[in-house]
């Protein structure tokens, strides 16, 4: 398993439309980066939040998720409670192509403010917006900014394709488009 570089990617997204919109540079000027890397791409979030609230003392159950748990907001800056979390989700939209599997990493900006990106393999030809989750770590809210780096998805080619791709076996999250909670 390889993992492939910038001049992949940009082939990828600009002929096969594996990231669309796709920037071709990486992009930092004010603003926390997005864009190609010598080995990723940093993808943007999205205005659109799902805040994790507990005013109904919901329980979480993954089995039986009720979308009650969240207050809904579209706005440029996020504030996450404190030990809280939020769900969102990309502004890039992405087909993944069916000898590829992508890792997610968050960005080491926000890491170094105690706020955690988490999103699970993205798998051989799954495509729609990544949902992310930002776990708010400390005692303090803090900030998530729109249209700005969140993550970045490192693409590792497989030495062949699967027998078995997720479009295959028509993964329930396939062709996702906005903030996607948990299905079963």
């Amino acid at each position: 398993m390889a993992i492939m570089p910038d001049s992949w990617i940009r082939e990828m997204a600009e002929t096969e439309g594996m990231i669309e919109p796709y920037v071709e540079a990486q992009r930092r000027d004010g603003v926390i980066s997005y864009g190609v890397s010598s080995y990723g791409y940093d993808a943007r979030v999205a205005s659109e939040f799902k805040i994790f609230t507990n005013v109904d003392n919901a329980l979480v159950d993954p089995k039986n998720f009720s979308d009650q748990s969240f207050v809904e907001r579209d706005t440029e800056v996020c504030i996450i409670p404190p030990n809280s979390f939020v769900l969102a989700r990309t502004v890039e939209y992405f087909r993944i192509p069916r000898d590829v599997l992508v890792i997610c990493l968050g960005k080491s900006t926000y890491a170094r403010c105690g706020i955690i990106v988490n999103v699970t393999p993205l798998e051989p030809e799954w495509e729609g917006h990544v949902t992310l989750e930002f776990s708010n770590t400390t005692p303090l809210p803090a900030k998530v900014y729109a249209n700005e780096g969140a993550c970045q998805f490192l693409f590792l080619k497989g030495a062949s394709a699967p027998d078995v791709s997720y479009a295959d076996r028509a993964g329930k999250y396939m062709g996702q488009r906005g903030v996607t909670l948990p299905r079963l």
